[in-house]
């Protein structure tokens, strides 16, 4: 007898019209044993929302509010409790910008007109858990107090990682300042995705319905461009959704070094012939024109194909034309490498997390070729 896959819904929505996103939930959640299989009725609910950083919705950087409204929506129909969460990256003057954030994205606004209860992920006090290794990890305490936690991430893509989506969306469990440390002592795709895949473990969402209606490509995951994918994506599995998001733009995420604690681990399933995808498509549609982002230097490899990535590699240079000098540069690198006066970068500290560039609302932080000699060839981005 033939081995019953898992499923992933991928359904056609191309606006952010409330109906047309309730329905297209409703429609994907019912082919995967209806929303009342993934969370009790009338128990309490949190939305893990994508909150980089204080983002219009229009950025296409943030889990567009609309889609909180419907969830909130479909989960008040079945007598929930309804929260919405997350911690943003970066700091001014020290402090996260998390309350701006839910502010600036409309999803404040979003979930109390809506009946939810916003849940600050800075202010909400933290569990302690343990790693595989025996280390500890603080996060954030709503996740634990919630009957079931639906994970909103954003199709988007990654300077450092290529991708990011439903598994690295749960990195925002991570409150405040914190999230800088783990880039500190990870400081590679791989490495960092030791974190990610040691916070699935712990954080196991009853569901996740990924915003693509908007992608992002390019540069992001915030200084790239709207995309009109023109999807959700609806699953159970935080890594069969990323799985399936990867194939749309023509990977593999068992290639991506970010996924690969993920993939070993078996959090959930990477084989996508192992997945079966239904809703509006039979298989993983293709983005046409989708462009991804160019390589990054991280740990290369030794030989010939290292020294092809390290000429290829970018790095972060600030735009003194562009720099609105607010430091949210300075403040959120982990390893103090931007000069609060200059905003000049100490290459030779920089660990290329790429905090600086994703971090910064006024895109002033370009990623420029690495080798002197490509930068001959090609314009700061």
């Amino acid at each position: 007898m033939a081995e019953e896959k898992t499923r992933v819904a991928v359904m056609q929505c191309d606006r952010y019209d409330i109906d047309l996103l309730t329905d297209k939930i409703h429609e994907g959640a019912e082919l995967l044993g209806g929303l009342d299989r993934f969370v009790p009725r009338g128990g309490t609910v949190l939305l893990k929302v994508n909150l980089i950083g204080p983002m219009p919705p229009e950025s296409a950087a943030v889990t567009h509010p609309a889609l909180v409204r419907a969830m909130t929506r479909l989960l008040k129909a079945l007598g929930c409790t309804v929260w919405v969460g997350d911690s943003s990256g970066g700091a001014i003057g020290g402090r996260a910008q998390t309350g701006r954030s839910l502010d600036v994205s409309g999803i404040a606004r979003a979930a109390e007109e809506e009946g939810a209860v916003v849940k600050n992920f800075d202010r909400e006090g933290v569990v302690e858990v343990t790693s595989a290794s025996g280390g500890k990890m603080f996060l954030a305490r709503p996740v634990f107090c919630a009957d079931a936690v639906i994970n909103l991430p954003k199709l988007k893509t990654h300077m450092a990682a290529l991708y990011t989506g439903a598994v690295k969306n749960l990195f925002g469990c991570v409150p405040g300042l914190a999230k800088a440390d783990y880039h500190r002592q990870a400081q590679s795709a791989r490495e960092f995705g030791e974190v990610l895949c040691e916070i699935n473990k712990h954080i196991r969402p009853a569901l996740n319905v990924m915003d693509g209606v908007v992608a992002m490509d390019g540069q992001g995951p915030t200084s790239g461009r709207p995309y009109p994918a023109g999807k959700l994506l609806i699953g159970a599995d935080p890594l069969e959704l990323d799985a399936v998001g990867v194939a749309m733009l023509g990977r593999d995420i068992r290639d991506l070094p970010a996924y690969a604690a993920s993939v070993r681990d078996g959090i959930g399933e990477a084989d996508i012939s192992r997945i079966e995808v239904c809703g509006d498509y039979s298989a993983p549609p293709r983005l046409g024109g989708f462009k991804l982002p160019r390589a990054m230097g991280q740990r290369l490899p030794a030989g010939m194909l290292g020294r092809i990535i390290d000429l290829m590699s970018s790095r972060p240079e600030v735009d003194p034309k562009a720099c609105r000098k607010c430091n949210v540069c300075v403040e959120s690198c982990p390893v103090g490498a931007i000069d609060k006066a200059t905003k000049r970068i100490d290459y030779g500290a920089c660990i290329s997390c790429m905090c600086c560039h994703e971090l910064c609302t006024y895109r002033a932080v370009k990623l420029v070729r690495a080798h002197p000699l490509m930068r001959l060839f090609s314009r700061p981005s």
